[in-house]
């Protein structure tokens, strides 16, 4: 195209390889414009399954087959004004002066960009869902080392991380008796305990649901007490950690059951915990929360 000699790309690229419908896609700009730059959407965490791949892979995929186009970053931003922005501002860059023409999906960039330049959408040759094809490469397991090495390069290449937890501490309903249980790998009573999961709607809501899930009883009266990084046993050595939150409860009702990934529920005597039953009884996490415990008879 004549009028624009500059054409500029917008796509994320979040897969392994180029497939057939990613070349028909650049080479609609690459064929139609002298001078080509591909915007790659850079998002702010990294690792995740929607953007495994950080953006120097992706640049040297692409690279690879087409040199000679220009391919930057494009930070995702909260704003799409901004980004839209910024958008403008790095192919001026690139190119001060000529004619801009952007290129990009109907759903994923035309609605979001409120810049200067003229706007084309992309034509599609097929759809392929990076979503299902990314899920099926996670499904296999490959013997070579490019393969192992890319595991380790993306357990480096993340931020570091902290694992939020709950622990419930449940009495009876004078507080006489508190219910403990047992996990595999670690003799020693704990309070119950479990992770919490993104779709919890509050570190209540977990605690609820790990307690009922643990023993197959309810709790109420759940009052929030403290937090702490501990350090867990399974996280030892790692940058990552553990950080709990406390609560205690009443306990309801119901015969206690408990799930399959614990050894044993038990209720422990609260006036038999001890220095001396801690020491001798005791998983390292509660020792860690004894202290803090006898604040709450």
């Amino acid at each position: 195209m004549d009028k624009y000699p500059i054409g500029a790309l917008v796509g994320r690229f979040q897969i392994h390889e180029l497939h057939e419908a990613h070349h028909y896609v650049i080479k609609q700009v690459v064929d139609n414009h002298k001078k080509v730059i591909l915007f790659l959407g850079v998002s702010k965490v990294l690792g995740t399954k929607k953007n495994p791949l950080d953006f120097e892979t992706r640049k040297k995929m692409i690279q690879d087959q087409y040199p000679d186009i220009v391919i930057l970053a494009l930070p995702d931003q909260s704003n799409d004004f901004d980004w839209s922005k910024e958008l403008d501002k790095r192919v001026r860059e690139v190119y001060h002066i000529g004619d801009v023409l952007l290129y990009g999906g109907r759903d994923s960039f035309l609605p979001h960009y409120h810049g200067s330049f003229n706007t084309k959408e992309l034509e599609q040759y097929t759809f392929v869902s990076g979503t299902e094809v990314r899920k099926r490469i996670s499904e296999e397991t490959k013997n070579s080392s490019d393969f192992r090495a890319g595991v380790i390069y993306n357990s480096y290449n993340q931020y570091k991380k902290v694992y939020p937890t709950i622990s419930i501490l449940a009495f009876d309903d004078k507080k006489e008796k508190v219910l403990l249980c047992k996990i595999p790998g670690d003799p020693g009573f704990r309070p119950i305990d479990g992770f919490v999961y993104p779709k919890d709607s509050s570190l209540e809501m977990a605690a609820k649901r790990i307690f009922i899930k643990k023993t197959s009883t309810e709790i109420d009266d759940l009052k929030y007490r403290f937090s702490m990084k501990l350090d867990d046993w399974r996280y030892r050595g790692e940058e990552d950690k553990i950080m709990t939150s406390v609560f205690s409860g009443k306990f309801l009702f119901g015969i206690i059951q408990p799930s399959e990934d614990l050894l044993e529920l038990r209720w422990i005597s609260t006036s038999d915990i001890t220095h001396s039953w801690i020491s001798q009884n005791a998983s390292s996490e509660f020792k860690i929360l004894f202290n803090e415990f006898k604040k709450i008879l």
